[in-house]
């Protein structure tokens, strides 16, 4: 097996970790629905909230995807629609003071489940798994946006 083969399926462990993180975290900390931390925290980033279409094209998530994903967010308390000042037709997505909370809440959690499985980890170590990563998934977003580009000009 070369290195490719098996880089891929240490990620398809890596994926199967990340579900069972997500699915863990749905049990022991219900307060964010399954799978919607990554929407909320995108909405969170943006000091003065954002529209729906933005949100999807940060995510890179169908708008359908992403209205679904708002209106969960939006039923549980943990993020409201706001009038957007500059289009009296549009909303603002705003997370709530419960969202921030619950969001909070979830990534302490994260942090003492990273803090358990990296306790053998020597600080070099996580230092160098965080930069491959980062270097890994930037890269393979620029290949991916490489060969969108490639696909839209033939």
């Amino acid at each position: 097996m070369d290195a490719k083969q098996e880089l891929g399926l240490r990620l398809q462990d890596l994926f199967k970790c990340m579900r069972l993180i997500k699915q863990s975290r749905a049990v022991q900390r219900p307060a964010i629905p399954a799978g919607l931390l990554g929407v909320l925290a995108q909405i969170d980033d943006l000091p003065a909230g954002c529209h729906a279409r933005e949100l999807a094209a940060r995510t890179s998530l169908d708008p359908s995807t992403i209205s679904r994903a708002v209106a969960a967010l939006v039923t549980h308390g943990l993020v409201e629609r706001r009038p957007d000042p500059h289009d009296g037709r549009a909303s603002v997505l705003v997370v709530t003071a419960a969202g921030h909370a619950a969001m909070a809440d979830t990534v302490e959690w994260i942090g003492r489940v990273l803090d358990q499985a990296l306790a053998g980890w020597s600080a070099a170590e996580v230092t160098a798994l965080t930069v491959a990563v980062a270097r890994f998934t930037h890269d393979i977003e620029a290949s991916l946006a490489s060969r969108d580009n490639l696909e839209v000009a033939r």
